[in-house]
């Protein structure tokens, strides 16, 4: 693991350095409250630098790792590095006006994900959407909100997508249900370009698209649209990301990764094989026309 540059994201090197902290913490048999008392903080906040959920002052590590009578020298400044780097601000921290707490830590993890599974419903991912197409969908029930707003919140979403194009992409896998290809959203000229996009999206060697068709019944546990994130480092266990109107569930338990990867496993049997999809678009454009 690197921390050069903070490429995995400030999300991603919070959640590994906490998760360093709280091995070393139970390997030394001492409990939150005295880890704590040792950096003047309660028992909850050693909970949340643990969990990854806050910054870290790189005192409070130095003293950390002190009572954990870390000697190793070498890893001890690996430690404080990361300390310094997970406290960098990540590009999208500009966008933090017009975006949700919970959605920046999505955006960190996305950052630092290797492989990105998701399955959608509605709309066409984030990751793959126009900029009008993009535009429509961040407008739908918002025409209130001034332009400059719903300009910010596009840009975000399109320059999120910088994660499939950089030298190291991140390797993408989606299961889209073919209603999101006849929703006209934003009207039929952008539906057409949106299309247009997929095809060409899908062709991309870290891109995989695939269709749940009308004519198959899909998996009737899977719920609504989830995504599933898997990432290089071994100290970072995968994330399922659900996303509601106001928040948004991020689950790492063994029993609820195992049961999201079966469902996602299911769904790519229920959907129509990847060699069907440049067809399947296909026959969506031509009704676009």
């Amino acid at each position: 693991m690197t921390v050069a540059g903070g490429e995995g994201g400030p999300t991603a090197l919070r959640i590994m350095l906490g998760g360093h902290l709280r091995r070393m913490r139970e390997a030394a048999g001492i409990s939150r409250a005295d880890a704590g008392w040792q950096i003047r903080a309660s028992e909850s906040k050693v909970s949340r630098m643990e969990l990854g959920r806050v910054g870290f002052k790189e005192r409070d590590v130095n003293d950390l790792l002190d009572l954990y009578e870390m000697k190793d020298a070498q890893e001890r400044e690996r430690l404080m590095e990361l300390a310094r780097a997970a406290n960098n601000p990540g590009w999208w921290s500009r966008y933090g006006d017009v975006m949700p707490s919970w959605f920046g830590n999505y955006v960190g993890l996305e950052v630092a994900a290797k492989l990105i599974r998701t399955y959608e419903l509605l709309f066409v991912p984030g990751l793959l959407q126009t900029e009008d197409y993009a535009r429509a969908v961040v407008q739908l029930g918002k025409a209130y909100l001034p332009s400059e707003e719903i300009n910010q919140r596009v840009a975000l979403r399109v320059t999120r997508q910088q994660i499939l194009t950089r030298p190291d992409p991140v390797r993408l896998w989606v299961v889209l249900d073919e209603a999101a290809l006849h929703r006209p959203v934003g009207g039929r000229d952008t539906m057409r370009e949106q299309i247009q996009y997929l095809i060409e999206a899908s062709q991309k060697p870290n891109i995989t698209l695939q269709i749940m068709p009308f004519s198959s019944v899909g998996y009737p546990d899977a719920g609504g649209a989830f995504s599933i994130l898997r990432f290089p480092e071994g100290d970072l266990p995968d994330v399922v990301y659900i996303e509601h109107a106001a928040s948004a569930l991020y689950l790492d338990k063994l029993e609820d990764l195992d049961e999201y990867a079966a469902i996602m496993e299911a769904l790519t049997i229920a959907a129509a094989p990847v060699s069907a999809t440049p067809a399947l678009l296909a026959e969506a454009l031509e009704r676009m026309s």
